[in-house]
Order: structure tokens, then sequence, then C-alpha cells
């Protein structure tokens, strides 16, 4: 059978004061008042039945995304304990998958990014469901055709593509994966026409990437057949609480992917875009007249000029004069001013903040 496993478990500091400690980014009401985690699940639906689609997500996160997705029953939630990146989240839902499936495939996603069209997507995640069902033993990535030279972003560089009969996307070996590129390398790659960027979405058996995490990543074999042998028994919670901090803290390219030797790709010829910071608000809301952007129940801007201008607060008025260039983000008890330019600094704003002993603000 067929799974959607949507990783739903970043906080997103580069979005302060919106996204918090308690209230992550994919919860953000940004979107024609949707979440990112409702636009993701949306997604899926039409391919996935409700009851294979699983969240994971931190602890602390579970009411939130129960809250989200009222049509997702209560135990498709699945609770990480401590934060052990893409690796360790992958692992625990394949383990658990393979315990009651063990022919299970599984789709990842995360719940943070926008993709459009919605159906080129669909078409292409179908298509990959059906390759790596003829070729079980296949890992299978999507690459996104890159529009600009990124330096913020992982690269992935195709190879020949393989027969795929009956499918619509053409199939790829992939040959490496690189890292973030600086500006030169990266122009290099856009004007080779061999990279895609890397989209963080696969494709796989779940006993597929669980061989591969055991062979790869060995030292993650006994906290996750540990956590597999007592999920659904009156142990499993205090199993995973003890054994899935064990799991190494890696990410499943650095694990896996960049390793392991059947590893193919889709290109998607998608907008895709990762929401991680304020500046991607720019790629999803149409910007005025003076190229301000603005969420607000309610705004007057007076000589403003390329500036971002962000609250939830339906209820709360943003009004500026001769801002420019600018980010003025209001949530609850916290609000943020900061050069566009110099938002690659919030996280070391939100460790002064910390340091101060004012943590009830982040």
């Amino acid at each position: 059978m067929e799974y959607a496993i949507v990783l739903a478990g970043g906080s997103g500091k580069r979005l302060w004061p919106l996204s918090r400690e308690t209230r992550p980014k994919q919860m953000l009401k940004l979107l024609d008042g949707q979440t990112l985690l409702n636009r993701c699940f949306d997604r899926l639906a039409t391919i996935f039945d409700h009851r294979n689609i699983l969240i994971l997500t931190n602890a602390g996160y579970t009411d939130l995304v129960r809250e989200n997705l009222a049509d997702l029953p209560y135990d498709n939630v699945l609770a990480e304990p401590v934060v052990r990146d893409t690796a360790g989240a992958i692992g625990l839902a394949a383990s658990v998958l393979s315990k009651y499936d063990p022919d299970a495939t599984m789709a990842v996603v995360t719940a943070d990014q926008l993709i459009r069209p919605t159906k080129v997507f669909q078409q292409a995640l179908i298509d990959a469901i059906e390759f790596v069902k003829r070729n079980p033993e296949a890992l299978l990535t999507f690459g996104i055709e890159p529009t600009y030279p990124a330096t913020q972003l992982g690269y992935i560089k195709m190879g020949p593509a393989v027969a795929a009969e009956d499918i619509e996307n053409s199939v790829y070996k992939v040959e490496a994966f690189k890292e973030k590129p600086s500006e030169v390398i990266a122009k290099e790659y856009l004007e080779s026409g061999k990279y895609v960027w890397n989209s963080g979405i696969f494709v796989w058996k779940a006993k597929t990437i669980l061989a591969a995490l055991y062979k790869l990543l060995p030292e993650c074999q006994e906290p996750l057949k540990k956590i597999q042998a007592a999920w659904d028994t009156p142990d499993q919670e205090e199993v995973l609480e003890n054994w899935f901090r064990k799991l190494p803290k890696i990410s499943i390219d650095y694990a896996v992917m960049e390793r392991a030797p059947n590893v193919y790709a889709i290109r998607l010829n998608c907008k895709w875009l990762d929401m991680g910071s304020f500046a991607a608000l720019a790629d999803v809301i149409e910007s005025d007249q003076n190229n301000n952007i603005v969420v607000a129940g309610a705004s007057q801007l007076m000589d403003c000029k390329n500036s971002i201008f962000v609250t939830e607060d339906k209820d709360h008025m943003i009004a500026a004069i001769g801002v420019k260039n600018m980010v003025v983000a209001h949530s609850g008890n916290a609000t943020l001013v900061c050069p566009i330019g110099e938002t690659d600094k919030l996280k070391d704003l939100l460790e002064l903040i910390k340091s101060k002993g004012q943590e009830k603000y982040l």
C-alpha cells in the first residue's frame, strides 16, 4: 500500500516572531487564512487515503497539528520526543509502517514548501510511486528545475535517463549531491543544465530505506528495532522516549542519499518555494505599487517602499511612514524591525534574547 509521510517538525526561526517554539512556521495562517500544513495535506489528499497520511512532528506540536487537520485520524500524528533531523524521523516512520505493511511504499514530503502547479507535482508523485513499485531497491528523489543560481540550496547532478515505461515523467540516475555552492559555481550548475535543486522530497519502499539506514548508519539499527517492537504495545511511549533520543542527529541526505547506490530522480518543472524566510513571502503574496508586501487585517502606508509588513492579528493595524527596505513583523508579545538585507542575523538575535533570560518571547 502507498503512504504519505509529512515532516512537520521545524520551528522556522527565520520567521520569528510569527513562528515561535510553541508555534512553528507550518502553522502560520499567511496564505488566505490557510497554513502551509493545510496546503500540503490538500496536495496529498487527492492521491492518498486520509488514513494513509502520517504527520511527524515535535511532541509539543501534536495538538496544533490535530487542530489544523481535523480530517486526519488521531493516531496518524507521530510525536518525536526530541529533534533528530530527517534520518531519525524517516527511520521512525519506516519502522512503524513496515511493522504492519512489509511492502509499504512511502512518499516523504515536508510541510513548509509551496509547490505550483499542484497537478504537475501530483503526477510526478504518482509516477515516482509506480517506478518504486517496479524497482523496489530504488531510492527516488525530486529535483526542482533551477530558475536562478541559488547559493542557499543544495543541488543534485543528474545522470542519464533510465527505462521507465508508461510513466509520464522521465526518471534519471543521480550522479552526485552537491552542497550549497558559491555564486560562481551556482552559475556553472545553471548553465550546464545537468543540475537541479534538491527538494527534500522522496519516494521509496519502507523496507528499502530501513535496510539502507541499518547499513549506512548502523548506530540507528538498535533504537529503531526497539521502537518498532514496542509500537502499539503498552510500552510504546516509554520505549519511544528512551530510544528515539539515541538515534544520530543527521539528515537523510548525509546519512543515506549521498552514499547509496540506487538513487534516482524526477525533474520537477514547478514553482517550488521553501517558506523559510520573510523574503519568500514576495513569491507568494502580491506586492503593492511600491513593492511592499503586506499581510495585515488593516494597514496604512505613506511613502514606504520595498518593505514587508506582516501580522496575523486581523484586528491589528500596521501603519508606517517612510519605511524602505525593511521587515516589520508583529505577533503577540513581540515585534521585529529589521533591514531586509540583515534577516540572516535572526538566529543570532534569538540567541541574544535567550541569553538575556527572555525565553517567554521565543
